[in-house]
């Protein structure tokens, strides 16, 4: 049996699409160690695999050595030249922007192809090829409850095509323990203060943006809880705008843009809040949630994105109107001054394990297997397997 898995990065750049493709690359390897797995990326160039990504079964091929302004078109001849030689039995892509490509092979080979939708990208097509590729799909992943309701709606795809597949967390990674002195005298904060944090991308083209609404909430929040502290971890090209905006909002001497932070510096960062918000309208499923809860942070998300998902719906953490200043604000103080009504968000070591329970990476296997398990286009290939 033979898989081709087609993502946009691994290695490189670790964003949610990356990561979560390295999750799913990891659990098809454990699932079907027997089967052939290629791994065609997109933007990363070629390195030596880590101990975790690799198998004997699995080849990793590369195409970010190309300019970006043919990397594109040198990705598509790859896949298609290697699809045509292969004949896999699936395609796999963890963005939809590869759809059409798998839409040409199934029609020319007759190869099945499963997308992973994972949000806005998703909801807002504007390529008519993307479109009609996912008409032709054999399934479609969907992150979210969300993101799939957003999809039929948008798209008009059958229910019955699109599974919810739910990002994992890495457990291993993201613990709780006590917040870093090197962490505070970095960012002049004391051990007492408390400390709001929300990490993201600061993008200037999206219309909305999480992190605005919070700054907003801050004035509401410093009449409560004058020593509040606001901690902004992203990069990316709004972030001359948000600090003008701290500026012009009074908030200079508590505010903070952290800027990027590499992966393995995170978990100090999520150790370092009393809570993470991030009341957003954007997300299709958010792996930052998971991040901050598998340490043990309450956390606050949006009711009208992924989040709903991501926080079971208000169990695991508030859901509040991103457009509701008021709301946002009162839920924070509520959580900082340990009056919310869900108790779970001051037991973290109970608030991490019920969140594992649902999103840890062995419930995201179980998801994949039962997947792979009831595809009647794998039917034959799973039986030549066994």
């Amino acid at each position: 049996m033979k898989i081709q898995l087609w993502v946009p990065g691994l290695f490189d750049f670790k964003g949610g699409i990356q990561v979560f493709s390295g999750d799913l690359l990891k659990a098809l390897q454990e699932i079907l160690p027997e089967v052939s797995l290629s791994v065609f990326i997109l933007h990363d160039r070629k390195r030596v695999v880590p101990s975790s990504s690799s198998s004997p079964k699995t080849k990793h091929y590369y195409s970010g050595h190309w300019p970006a302004s043919i990397r594109n078109l040198a990705f598509s001849a790859q896949i298609v030249a290697a699809a045509a030689v292969s004949r896999p039995d699936l395609i796999i892509t963890t963005h939809l922007n590869f759809t059409p490509v798998a839409k040409l092979l199934k029609d020319l080979l007759g190869v099945p192809f499963w997308a992973v939708a994972h949000g806005v990208e998703a909801w807002n097509i504007e390529k008519n090829t993307i479109k009609v590729a996912l008409h032709s799909a054999d399934r479609i992943l969907s992150v979210s409850e969300y993101t799939r309701q957003r999809l039929i709606q948008a798209q008009q795809i059958s229910f019955d095509k699109i599974s919810i597949f739910p990002n994992t967390v890495n457990a291993t990674a993201f613990t709780s323990g006590p917040k870093s002195p090197a962490l505070l005298q970095k960012y002049g904060i004391t051990a007492q203060q408390p400390v709001i944090l929300t990490v993201c991308r600061l993008c200037a083209s999206e219309v909305f943006k999480s992190y605005d609404v919070v700054l907003e909430a801050l004035a509401d929040i410093r009449c409560s809880i004058p020593t509040i502290h606001y901690l902004l971890v992203g990069k990316g090209d709004d972030a001359s705008r948000v600090r003008q905006r701290v500026n012009e909002l009074g908030l200079n001497n508590c505010v903070t843009l952290a800027g990027f932070v590499p992966d393995e510096a995170l978990c100090e960062h999520y150790r370092l809040c009393d809570v993470f918000a991030l009341p957003g309208k954007l997300e299709g499923f958010g792996i930052v949630y998971l991040e901050a809860m598998a340490c043990g942070k309450p956390t606050l998300g949006s009711n009208q994105d992924g989040a709903l998902d991501a926080l079971d719906h208000g169990r695991l953490g508030p859901v509040v109107n991103p457009d509701d200043i008021k709301a946002i604000s009162t839920a924070l103080i509520d959580i900082l001054k340990r009056e919310h009504a869900n108790t779970v968000l001051y037991e973290p070591q109970r608030l991490r394990a019920e969140m594992l329970a649902l999103f840890s990476f062995d419930s995201f296997k179980r998801r994949l297997a039962v997947c792979l398990s009831q595809a009647d286009e794998l039917t034959e290939p799973l039986k030549r397997l066994s």
